[in-house]
């Protein structure tokens, strides 16, 4: 593949992934704004898949899960979430863990498997706890998703 293929990749994974995260922040979402969430999230990881490190497959598969969760499909939730925490571990990505983690309890909150969720949100606050070198503003996104899960969980 050129260099230029593959800044197209890149440019068009980071623009989906961002771009989906504006559908989440959607107060009014329709069907329309759904699927095109989905589309966009899919699109990033396909995308992500050819010029992507192992940390941008699972964050990749983390916000699809994240979207089938907003989605009420729990079963594609769950399959997604379990990808993302399979490559972290394959990789050694201890750094996202706190993500996969809460995006794990996400998707089993939507399955209403409530205590898994409730296993996996204390693995993402543990996670957070012992993770070195975040920034504040790091520090302050993860705290939020694990707050947002456990509020869905009824913790």
């Amino acid at each position: 593949m050129s260099d230029t293929e593959l800044e197209f990749h890149r440019k068009i994974a980071r623009e989906c992934f961002n771009e989906t995260w504006n559908y989440f922040d959607k107060k009014d979402r329709g069907e329309d704004d759904e699927r095109q969430m989905l589309h966009l999230a899919h699109a990033s990881r396909f995308h992500w898949s050819f010029v992507g490190k192992a940390e941008n497959l699972a964050v990749g598969d983390w916000q699809i899960s994240r979207v089938y969760a907003s989605l009420n499909q729990p079963q594609l939730a769950l399959h997604f979430a379990k990808s993302a925490l399979g490559i972290c571990r394959e990789n050694n990505l201890s750094d996202i863990l706190i993500t996969v983690f809460e995006g794990m309890a996400r998707a089993y909150a939507t399955a209403k498997d409530y205590e898994s969720a409730r296993d996996f949100i204390k693995k993402a606050r543990e996670q957070l706890d012992k993770t070195a070198g975040l920034d504040d503003e790091d520090k302050k996104i993860y705290s939020e998703q694990i707050h947002e899960t456990e509020e869905l969980i009824g913790k």
